[in-house]
């Protein structure tokens, strides 16, 4: 099978070599730090969007509410953005996700805003590379890398959103396809390292993403590693649309990911076993990047920095986990106590037979 080069080959390199001497450390929640900031209404319109539409794109003005869109602050508040991306990367984080986790046509379509998709990406990517430079720069001995961001959509291929009619589907992979393969160009353009599909609850989306991923590869001709990350939805153990953590595995397995893993839904205590069995199967890294705990009656996350720390930890010791980071609820607080307690523990071993590069 012919492989495509790395289109970075220096940063592709400097990520594996990395990979192969230590734990690497994802970033925290960016959701959670960006509601520390309590924005308005206006604070998300920033001077943009202040009249009620965007000023660049006239003739796209729509009047809805654009609060709670967080992926716009790319655009109408880069200072925070760039302020989360700093705070992690000085609390010990080698690797931050881009602020595009609903940065698709589809989830931007809830607010008009799908002719926003590529900048959003774009810059989102930019943003958090010009972060790990400025932090390079700081500690030249240690590169940064910056993820970019392919979140699930608002929309399941498998399942039938309509209880009265489980045949109907609200989303097609095609259209999943072109929706990410517009998201993932403006973060190839930005300057992503690497690119993940994260928190995937149908991995039927997921496929739309890698044929999406794998097709802009091709016409660049080129590739950057390509990360994926699944979310065990309750104690049940399975995905969204069923699938164990070995069953997600397999049914991925043909995109050759640099990693694959588990993030949000659980705490890190309840994702254990299912990392664990990730870990058996996986011939490439493994990842796990859980949130604060489960949510309490209020929908917030109470877990500890020390507590998770903790858990963690002992997933490290047990050579579980190549990447280790933080979802919902996470602090840089929490990525400052998980650092120190993977530090110095040996990554996990890749089979054999592995070929993750």
């Amino acid at each position: 099978m012919n492989v495509l080069p790395w289109l970075d080959p220096a940063r592709a390199e400097a990520l594996l070599s990395a990979l192969r001497k230590r734990i690497l450390i994802i970033d925290g929640a960016m959701g959670t730090m960006l509601q520390s900031y309590r924005l308005d209404e206006s604070g998300f319109r920033g001077a943009r969007f202040a009249d009620g539409k965007d000023s660049q794109h006239a003739a796209c003005g729509h009047g809805c509410d654009l609060k709670g869109n967080n992926d716009l602050l790319t655009l109408t508040q880069p200072a925070i953005i760039k302020a989360v991306h700093a705070a992690y990367l000085e609390a010990g984080a080698d690797l931050v996700e881009t602020n595009t986790f609903n940065s698709t046509s589809i989830s931007q379509a809830d607010y008009h805003l799908e002719h926003l998709v590529y900048e959003l990406n774009r810059d989102g990517a930019r943003l958090a590379r010009e972060s790990c430079t400025a932090m390079e720069a700081k500690t030249p001995e240690r590169p940064r890398f910056v993820i970019g961001v392919l979140g699930p959509t608002s929309r399941t291929a498998s399942i039938s959103p309509d209880v009265n009619n489980p045949g109907f589907r609200n989303v097609s992979f095609q259209e999943l396809a072109t929706a990410y393969a517009e998201a993932a160009r403006g973060l190839l353009d930005g300057g992503a390292d690497v690119l993940m599909i994260e928190t995937i609850f149908d991995t039927l989306n997921a496929k739309a993403a890698v044929f999406a991923v794998q097709q802009e590869f091709a016409r660049r001709g080129a590739r950057v590693p390509l990360m994926i990350s699944g979310t065990i939805t309750d104690l049940s153990g399975r995905t969204l649309s069923g699938q164990t953590a070995e069953a997600f595995y397999y049914s991925l397995r043909h995109a050759r990911p640099l990693s694959i893993g588990l993030n949000c839904a659980l705490g890190a205590t309840e994702l254990r076993a299912y990392v664990d069995a990730l870990a058996q199967v996986a011939e490439c890294y493994v990842s796990a990047h859980p949130n604060a705990g489960l949510p309490n009656a209020f929908g917030e996350y109470d877990e500890t920095p020390e507590h998770m720390a903790g858990v963690i930890g002992e997933f490290a010791r047990a050579g579980l986990v190549n990447l280790v980071g933080g979802c919902c609820g996470t602090t840089p607080a929490h990525i400052r106590a998980i650092a120190e307690a993977v530090r110095g523990v040996p990554p996990r071993e890749l089979p054999a037979h592995s070929a993750a590069a």
